[in-house]
């Protein structure tokens, strides 16, 4: 078992870069993949993550919190922020900035957050809270902000199906089948080798979308590759620094930092000038780069922790009398 853990924490540091090569490389054999399954097959991995991640969780851990209220103002306020902010420097890369902090969380946020030693249940409060409120307010935005008219029903049938089924489905599994669940939840890093086929899959189609992008100017695309990875990394900071001041800053990193960028693509082609998709398409490789960055830092700090109880159990036996009682 130790064996299995020691494998399982070297291979997520290089996994998601790993990932993002291969998915680049056979793009065209991806897409292809994607497109004779009717674009099932994203869904499909999204789903079975959320449920197992979701076994973990019960409905009396969900609560609200003032986090959640900070993070919401910050995406709603943000988004219509760097629109304005941008508008009379390009119009296009204003649409990509926005659609970047706009977008709801993603639904294997929660999944990399529990890797973090975020808090599930906060995680799993906020993806459905952001995800309702995003698709509310969303076509208010993007009615104002690009060329058409986007409804509440149609946002809310993109996320709906990928986050209130999973939850539910756990919950029965839960419920009807205890020890299933207790087995599915003990073995929840099942999940994060979903996280990656899903992620191979949408790296190769954000690919074969630039090769096959005419429309752009290689400035624009520059341009909306910047900001993207601006947006980003402000987001995972103040993310962390909001999480930090109520105590979970791994869960207030991933809940603002991690987008849901298949939505985001898709409201940006749909909705708003469709070269702008280009900023959220770039959003999916940085906020990966990202995660790897964090999933590294956290299992070397583990794994330090690990080899200083070793080398010395009177730390281990402090560190076990001293910590607080679960809840």
């Amino acid at each position: 078992m130790h064996l299995l853990e020691y494998l399982h924490r070297n291979v997520k540091t290089v996994a998601m870069p790993s990932a993002m090569i291969v998915g680049a490389l056979l793009c065209r054999p991806i897409t292809a993949l994607e497109q004779a399954s009717q674009q099932l097959i994203t869904p499909t991995l999204i789903f079975l993550m959320l449920f197992i991640t979701f076994c973990r969780v019960k409905p009396s851990q969900m609560k609200l919190s003032m986090l959640h209220c900070w993070m919401l103002l910050f995406q709603i306020v943000g988004s219509i922020g760097i629109y304005l902010l941008l508008l009379s420097f390009d119009p296009i890369v204003a649409q990509g900035g926005m659609i970047c902090v706009l977008a709801p969380i993603a639904m294997a946020a929660v999944v990399i957050g529990g890797m973090l030693g975020a808090d599930v249940a906060t995680m799993a409060t906020y993806s459905l809270l952001c995800n309702l409120v995003i698709a509310l307010l969303a076509p208010v935005i993007l009615t104002f902000t690009g060329n058409g008219i986007c409804t509440f029903s149609q946002i809310l049938g993109r996320v709906a199906p990928l986050l209130i089924m999973p939850f539910a489905a756990a919950q029965g599994c839960r419920f009807l089948i205890p020890k299933c669940a207790r087995w599915i939840a003990d073995h929840s890093q099942i999940s994060f080798y979903m996280w990656l086929l899903s992620l191979i899959v949408i790296i190769g189609r954000t690919t074969a979308f630039i090769i096959d992008l005419h429309d752009a100017s290689f400035s624009t695309e520059i341009a909306l590759a910047a900001i993207a990875l601006v947006i980003c990394l402000i987001q995972f900071k103040v993310g962390r620094t909001l999480g930090r001041i109520y105590g979970d800053p791994a869960a207030g990193g991933q809940s603002l930092g991690q987008k849901n960028t298949v939505l985001a693509v898709w409201m940006a082609q749909s909705f708003l000038n469709p070269i702008s998709s280009i900023a959220p398409t770039a959003y999916i490789v940085w906020q990966n780069l990202v995660n790897s960055y964090q999933l590294y830092k956290h299992d070397r700090a583990v794994t330090k922790t690990v080899d200083s109880q070793q080398v010395d159990p009177s730390k281990a036996n402090s560190q076990t009398v001293n910590s607080p009682k679960p809840n």
